[in-house]
Order: C-alpha cells, then structure tokens, then sequence
C-alpha cells in the first residue's frame, strides 16, 4: 500500500512587481501564495532522516527570495516559477500552485491563477 505525504504551505504573503502596467512596474503588490506538494509516504521519508526528507522550509525559503527579488510581467510566469521550485525535489510526484493578486480588479476581492505538475509515471519510483 503506496500513499503520499502532502506539504501544505498556506497564505504565504509576499510583495513583488506583478504587472505590465506602468503602476505595476514602479510598485510592489501584494500577492498570496497556497501550494500543495505530494511525495510517497515511504521508508526513506518516514525514518525521520531530515536528509531525505522534502524540506518545506528550503522550499519556502526559495520561494521568497525568488518572488521578492523578480520582476514579473505575467501572473502566469509568477506561478510557473514558483511551481517549478515547489516540484524541484526528485520526491514530489505532484505540486499544484496558486497564486493571488489582490485588487486586480475594481470590484474583485483577488484575481488568482493555479496550476500544477505531475510527475511521469515511474520518473519518481
């Protein structure tokens, strides 16, 4: 029996420049971030071995500094980065991120966007 530890990394809430408007690249914004990382609840995870472990705080640690020193002209590159590094361990067999953008819009609470990875059958065995 085969099941996956999930690493939840929750309201993350972080300033960069999102945006192509001329506002946008002269002013940080607010952005939220949630990501969901899967790996197998296996032996090597389970023996308490921070070395083989997925460390969500390298994760996290990777996540600010990219967000926080880039530039970004489209939510959608925001998130493929930071989905990129959230899949970046051999382990994660799926990671799934989503970003938000508060008052994007005049009459929205946020404008957000999700995307995800999943892994290639038998890359992560």
């Amino acid at each position: 029996m085969s099941s996956n530890a999930i690493i939840s990394i929750t309201n993350l809430r972080l300033r960069t420049y999102i945006g192509f408007n001329e506002e946008e690249k002269c002013k940080q914004q607010d952005i939220i971030i949630n990501a969901e990382i899967h790996y197998p609840a296996n032996n090597l995870c389970l023996a308490d071995n921070v070395d083989s472990a997925v460390n969500y705080k390298d994760i996290c640690k990777s996540i600010i500094n990219h967000v926080e020193n880039g530039r970004f002209l489209l939510l959608e590159k925001l998130t493929s980065d930071v989905l990129g590094i959230c899949a970046d361990h051999p382990m994660v067999c799926f990671a799934q991120v989503k970003i938000d953008k508060p008052h994007a819009l005049r009459f929205a609470d946020s404008v957000s966007l999700t995307l995800s990875y999943k892994a290639d059958d038998g890359a992560n065995q």
